[in-house]
């Protein structure tokens, strides 16, 4: 991967050499502010480390170092790492991860100190631990705003379809966060659609990050360490979509002893199995699930014989500790959906993701990561009689990613980051064929190419004990590659397929298009005490992929394309404010945010526009405006027997496309005017617990024909008006119970060995039939001549009825 990484630099050499220059000049200021900061703080100096669980070796993500003489401190990265410069002095320095017991250090700091703690699990069992892995007071005193973190211990009490534990599904439950309904893949964001989010597994982007069409995500959840979603104010670090960013990431392994987990559900099973190679040094773990439903009804069922109903996914991660300065890192995703309805008939899909990734300390102050990353996203669908009569369709996007990324901490009031990302695209559209009587007609269509790259740089920066800032800036190009050809259009009657009047053929590596976007980043907070904070932030992304979807959900089928000299890249315009306070001595978190967001060359398709091997797609694709906002409310309580959250989002998403609706406004697919989550945990005793959720969305839009007409003795419904989404599907609402019980901790008198626990769950508790679309069609009977044809509308409902699950988790 590294040779095809250098071969893509040899070969763009003006890309390289932008992005070259642009290091440089970042690498080069920083350096001068280093020299420059050394020379006149002499008398200071750096204490620095990591911070893990004493238990597994695991680094913390966002553990607290607090200086109480001076009553300020940092964080540790998602590295656990944490460095802070300070005045020569005695201070006492504590470390503390809610869940752990925290240590206090007593440092005389008269020269640079580096310090690896281990924090160990509170004896004491933590309410916190449910709901938060974050300091007590996070949600006022952190400079993240429209950010939501959601630990695993948390995931794993939230009430599920069939009793699996999901990420995805967990983070739904959040404000600003939906979904057109069940059995959609992917997730919606602001008013965002599936395709303007960055799904990250261990820094390598995840194109479908769902098995079996939405009902579960992709993410075992006994390999997860972290999951946090960005919806607003985004670092200037990230980039290439314009509605949000998923990061998750993945556990290293047990690193003091061998550990095995998993579970046995309903549908299905997994297993992880953790353990050091070299105790303290290196680690591993494999985490594998599979799908048993086909397996179990295949001898009971003779139609089932030669078909296909299942997932499975694997997921992989080693570590190696070379030195104090120096550690590596590599990971790798492989899964798979298969729908096979016979022999010849079917379609599957399926991701493979591997992470390559080097941490090496510069010094006590300037902490590096390098990063190489490959990332397969493909689908296939076939069907036919035979091997004369078939039709054969497959396509696939890949990526080759190199990213360094670098932080320097100036000193206690300065964190600065910079780095650069490339990433050379890969699209296959379509490898297809179609027989009939054994001639075979080839329809595939030309492989694309595409370049990205950016530079970034970042100061978070406390200006005062009460206001903190953090900006940044972005610069993201691309560039459109040859082989390949370019089409030219014109579109003499809006709203219908555009008129090729020309065309351009290119060579191997030659640039055909190419655009460029600054992207500034910038964020405050004003905390007057440590109960209350209004915090504020603004962030422009550019996004140079696209996702053209024609149905009411994403499907694993969707195709993803790139900018062109057709397609300019989407741009989007994000303003953020917040009010944001706990109470109770931080039992309560409560929150507050308005959004307003903005974007530019919104991708719509026009009516029957042909989405699937389509040399022509472009011709069929519009462009527009796009706007949404709204109002989030967030209230969590963290302690006591009973806890949870609820929230609350009024928002409204619309495009304006010319072509569609009359030119004017109409809300996107996944506009949603009300959006009412309430989630509750409440503990029976020490080994019981009751998990609830209740969700009520406004329906989502949908096209309704206004007439009809009739041809051929057949009904056919009319959308007369050229309107789109002219109105909305009956309100969703659904609630779901689940009942945890723990396993003994001691037997005999014994301490036992193995952690475990069952859950029983119901899902759609009270049956409600959500509608998930409606449809028209003639009515079925005889019909009366010269009078008119009945008509008939259908709902059609994903989950009906009510899906009682059990499964069983253990650890040992």
């Amino acid at each position: 991967m590294l040779l095809i990484e250098i071969r893509i630099l040899q070969t763009f050499n003006f890309s390289f050499l932008n992005y070259e220059n642009s290091m440089k000049k970042i690498v080069g200021l920083l350096l001068f502010v280093m020299v420059y900061h050394t020379s006149l703080a002499q008398d200071k100096f750096t204490i620095s480390g990591y911070i893990r669980d004493a238990q597994n070796g695991e680094s913390l993500i966002g553990a607290t170092v607090l200086i109480k003489e001076l009553g300020t401190g940092v964080v540790s990265n998602v590295y656990g790492f944490y460095s802070i410069t300070l005045p020569s002095d005695t201070y006492e320095v504590e470390y503390s991860y809610i869940g752990y017991s925290s240590q206090i250090k007593q440092l005389s700091l008269v020269e640079n100190i580096k310090l690896d703690i281990e924090l160990s699990s509170s004896l004491q069992q933590l309410n916190e631990v449910i709901i938060s892995g974050e300091a007590e007071d996070e949600n006022v005193s952190s400079m993240e705003m429209s950010t939501n973190k959601l630990d695993i211990e948390t995931i794993k009490k939230i009430p599920a379809f069939m009793g699996e534990v999901d990420v995805l599904k967990s983070i739904q439950l959040l404000p600003g966060v939906s979904t057109v309904g069940e059995g959609a893949a992917g997730f919606n964001v602001r008013g965002g659609g599936v395709g303007q989010n960055l799904v990250l597994l261990d820094e390598a982007p995840v194109y479908n990050p769902s098995h079996l069409f939405g009902f579960f995500s992709v993410f075992n959840p006994d390999a997860v360490k972290d999951t946090k979603l960005y919806k607003g104010a985004i670092p200037a670090q990230f980039g290439g979509r314009i509605s949000s960013l998923l990061d998750v990431r993945m556990k290293e392994g047990n690193n003091k002893e061998l550990s095995t987990s998993g579970g046995i559900g309903t549908v299905f099973s997994r297993l992880a199995i953790e353990a050091p190679i070299i105790k303290n040094k290196s680690s591993f773990i494999v985490a594998a699930r599979r799908s048993y439903i086909d397996v179990l009804a295949k001898p009971f069922v003779e139609e089932l014989k030669n078909t296909g109903l299942s997932f499975y996914d694997l997921t992989l991660k080693t570590n190696y500790n070379l030195n104090d300065n120096n550690q590596l890192y590599l990971s790798g995703y492989f899964g798979r959906d298969v729908f096979k309805f016979d022999a010849n008939q079917g379609f599957n899909w399926g991701s493979k993701t591997a992470t390559l990734r080097w941490n090496h300390l510069f010094s006590d102050k300037l902490f590096s990561n390098f990063t190489l990353v490959y990332s397969k996203y493909d689908y296939q669908l076939a069907f036919g009689e035979d091997e004369n009569d078939f039709f054969k369709w497959d396509s696939n996007v890949t990526n080759y990613i190199f990213k360094p990324s670098f932080t320097y901490y100036l000193n206690k009031s300065h964190e600065i980051s910079f780095g650069g990302a490339m990433i050379y695209y890969q699209f296959e559209p379509a490898n297809a064929a179609v027989g009939s009587g054994g001639d075979v007609i080839n329809l595939s269509l030309g492989k694309k190419y595409n370049l990205e790259s950016a530079v970034y740089i970042n100061n978070n920066q406390k200006i005062s004990n009460t206001f903190s800032v953090e900006y940044g800036l972005r610069f993201s190009s691309f560039q459109q590659l040859g082989a390949g050809t370019s089409y030219q259009y014109e579109n003499p009657v809006i709203g219908e397929s555009k008129v090729v009047t020309g065309f351009e053929t290119f060579d191997k590596n030659e640039i055909i298009a190419s655009y460029s976007n600054f992207e500034p980043r910038l964020s405050f907070k004003y905390q007057p005490n440590s109960k209350n904070s209004i915090k504020g932030s603004y962030n422009r992304m550019s996004q140079y992929i696209h996702l053209i979807s024609n149905t009411t959900a994403s499907n694993p089928l969707d195709v993803w394309t790139a900018s062109s000299n057709n397609i300019a890249p989407q741009l989007g315009d994000q303003f953020t404010l917040g009010y944001f306070r706990n109470f109770s001595n931080n039992d309560f978190e409560t929150s507050v945010e308005v959004y307003a967001r903005n974007t530019q060359n919104q991708i719509d398709y026009i009516d029957g526009a042909e989405i699937l091997i389509n040399e022509q797609l472009e011709a069929d694709l519009l462009s527009g405006i796009g706007r949404a906002y709204g109002v989030e409310l967030f209230v969590k309580k963290n302690s006591g027997k009973l806890n949870g959250w609820i929230s609350y989002t009024l928002g409204k998403t619309e495009l304006k496309v010319e072509g569609i609706n009359n030119d004017d406004w109409y809300p996107t697919k996944f506009d949603q005017t009300h959006n009412l989550k309430i989630v509750g945990f409440y503990d029976l005793n020490k080994r019981v617990s009751i998990s609830t959720n209740f969700s009520f969305v406004t329906g989502t839009p949908t096209t309704f024909p206004t007439s009809r007409f009739m041809m051929q003795g057949v009904l056919v419904p009319h959308n007369s008006y050229n309107s789109r989404n002219n109105i909305r599907l009956p309100n969703y609402h659904r609630l779901d119970l689940s009942v945890r019980i723990d396993g003994k901790k001691v037997k005999k008198g014994k301490p036992r060995k193995v952690e475990d626990y069952f859950s029983v769950g119901v899902y759609n508790l009270y049956a409600n039939r959500n509608a998930f679309s409606i449809y028209f069609s003639q009515s079925e009977g005889r019909f009366q001549p010269n009078q008119p044809i009945p008509s008939q509308a259908t709902k059609v409902s994903i989950i009906g009825t009510v899906i009682p699950s059990i499964s069983y988790n253990f650890k040992f």
